[in-house]
């Protein structure tokens, strides 16, 4: 019988090894995991266990909610949509100093909610904010730095990917309870951004707000997006309301999103092949992760892993506040490298089991994760949305960092509050009595 060290040394080991040489992390992920599993159950045994395991992680009627979801947004992002919530979030800014970067904040709160993806946030909004604000006299680097910042709230407001592979990965924890969870969290996260702002406009006294628009012109441009926003009424509300399941809700909301952009003429019929195609590259990918990560999971239980790593911190500390951070800041560690999706699915049966008995509900739990994970995806040197808002403001990496150091270090800050003040969390969950 190999033991639990072996394994893990092989599991981190590969894992990490492969990362280095630039293996897909699919393939970091399923290589050792299944190498781990031919040497507990023997070579004639360990490629079906494989197999199985791969069939059971993807096996799932929830699972189904990403590509519907994934799809939606993609039309989206195809339809015209982000150009109408721009132009909600410019009236809504009016004359705020810096308003142009506000007008970005807003704008990618709202379409992360409709997208539920914080790279294909960075990069509609971002391409269409980016020449706005180079006209007008903002400093290309923070401009950058703003759109990079605010794009992942999009993966706490629903309908969040990232809230269902977790509710999958913690074993069926309520998703119409995480995504009313990630309303208020993700809503604070673009205030904190605007709050940034706010302070560096301050010091830009040139960075003047537009003037207010008048009545009629602010209740055109609120008319002309809230079909687009009705997206959340419609796919959300219905699951809260128990009108329909996660998987359906998802299925409702790419009719929704069809019909608009059909009747907004921003997308043909010969469209729709390519459409397709993009949104089943985003979601194969989702899909396969979650696949092989069922394999890592089996392993890590079989080998006894997530409960010699519980032991081995209840015996260095009994502190909660302790334990809570040490996962904190490996998870903010392990997600710069890594996608937030293996990520959920490597340490959600790790640490869970840990929280649980600190008598952290498995809900406060999760957005805990997703909130640290989506300050990964925005940290240098490797985060996804960092190389996007770059690239689509045309801009230098280096410079966009240092506007960035901000926006991180009041992230962090309200990544505390969250973690320890679960109120934040809970309140609205609690309120609809999902929990």
């Amino acid at each position: 019988m190999i033991d639990a060290g072996t394994i893990t040394l092989i599991l981190v080991g590969g894992l990490v090894l492969l990362l280095a040489i630039g293996a897909p992390v699919s393939i970091s992920i399923a290589l050792p995991s299944a190498v781990s599993l031919l040497l507990i159950v023997g070579f004639d045994r360990g490629a079906i266990t494989s197999a199985q395991q791969m069939f059971i992680g993807a096996n799932s009627f929830v699972l189904l909610a990403i590509p519907f979801f994934v799809l939606a947004g993609v039309i989206m992002s195809n339809g015209g949509i982000a150009e109408r919530l721009i132009n909600l979030a410019r009236v809504m800014v009016g004359r705020m100093p810096a308003s142009y970067a506000q007008t970005n904040v807003i704008a990618n709160a709202i379409f992360g909610t409709v997208s539920g993806s914080a790279v294909a946030t960075a990069a509609a909004v971002g391409s269409t904010m980016a020449p706005m604000q180079k006209k007008a006299g903002y400093d290309p680097a923070f401009s950058a730095a703003t759109n990079i910042a605010s794009a992942p709230a999009g993966m706490l407001i629903p309908p969040s990917n990232t809230l269902i592979v977790y509710s999958l990965a913690a074993g069926g924890t309520s998703v119409g309870a995480l995504f009313m969870a990630g309303y208020i969290p993700g809503i604070i996260w673009a205030l904190a951004c605007a709050a940034v702002v706010a302070v560096y406009a301050r010091r830009h006294p040139e960075l003047k707000g537009e003037p207010w628009p008048r009545l009629q012109v602010f209740l055109i441009t609120l008319w002309r997006a809230l079909p687009s926003l009705g997206l959340i009424v419609v796919a959300i509300g219905g699951i809260v309301a128990g009108f329909f399941t996660p998987t359906e809700g998802s299925a409702v909301a790419v009719i929704y999103a069809l019909v608009l952009s059909f009747i907004y003429r921003t997308i043909k019929v010969r469209d729709l092949p390519r459409i397709l195609y993009d949104a089943c590259r985003t979601s194969s990918i989702v899909i396969f992760l979650i696949a092989v990560s069922t394999i890592m999971s089996y392993v890590m239980t079989y080998a006894r892993i997530p409960q010699i790593i519980a032991e081995s911190l209840f015996g260095w500390t009994d502190s909660k506040v302790v334990v809570l951070l040490i996962m904190m800041l490996v998870l903010l560690l392990i997600g710069i490298p890594l996608d937030p999706t293996p990520a959920i699915l490597i340490f959600t049966p790790i640490f869970l089991p840990i929280a649980v008995s600190y008598g952290i509900d498995p809900v406060h739990f999760g957005i805990m994760m997703v909130f640290n994970l989506s300050i990964a995806v925005i940290s240098p040197p490797s985060a996804p949305v960092l190389f996007v808002g770059a690239q689509v403001a045309r801009v230098r990496l280096e410079p966009v960092i240092v506007r960035l150091v901000p926006f991180l270090l009041v992230l962090i800050a309200v990544l505390f509050v969250i973690v320890f003040v679960p109120q934040l969390s809970m309140w609205l969950p609690g309120l609809m009595g999902l929990v």
